[in-house]
């Protein structure tokens, strides 16, 4: 997997692991493909729609694979933080952070190899996305009866 695909697929999943697509959400995303020069190299729309029909026949199955994919990769510490921008910035689009969004944070920065004090650098006031009260090796939580449609940027 591509340093844009696993930061697409970030941005996917955190922005689908509340079970709800928020427009914020979506306008964030068509701002992160134009900001991102990385993105760039991607299909953005083709493929968040593929994550879409993938995580609506799989559920949990498509949210593990993602974290296995995360844990699996060699990502530099500036990628790394480029991760977690990306899943705090995504978490909080729709101003409403859930605790479904905080606790699948957790579940991302457990396969990360960054230290809090480098997250906090960044991220002073997140202490509470860092607070280690939920068992991240745990498979991550999907309602079965969550369906969501087709996601276009134009």
């Amino acid at each position: 997997m591509t340093t844009a695909e696993i930061y697409l697929k970030t941005i996917f999943c955190c922005m689908a692991c509340d079970g709800n697509i928020a427009p914020e959400e979506i306008e964030l995303v068509r701002s992160l493909a134009a900001e991102l020069p990385v993105l760039g190299t991607l299909d953005v729309e083709n493929l968040l729609n593929t994550y879409v029909s993938a995580i609506n026949r799989e559920g949990t199955v498509f949210l593990r694979e993602y974290l296995d994919d995360l844990s699996r990769e060699n990502l530099t510490p500036e990628e790394e933080l480029q991760i977690v921008d990306l899943a705090i910035r995504m978490i909080e689009a729709d101003e409403r952070v859930e605790y479904s969004e905080v606790k699948f944070f957790k579940k991302i920065r457990s396969r990360l190899s960054l230290s809090d004090e480098e997250i906090l650098a960044r991220h002073p006031d997140k202490e509470d996305f860092l607070l280690p009260d939920i068992d991240v090796a745990a498979d991550p939580f999907w309602r079965e009866s969550i369906v969501f449609t087709t996601i276009s940027l134009s």
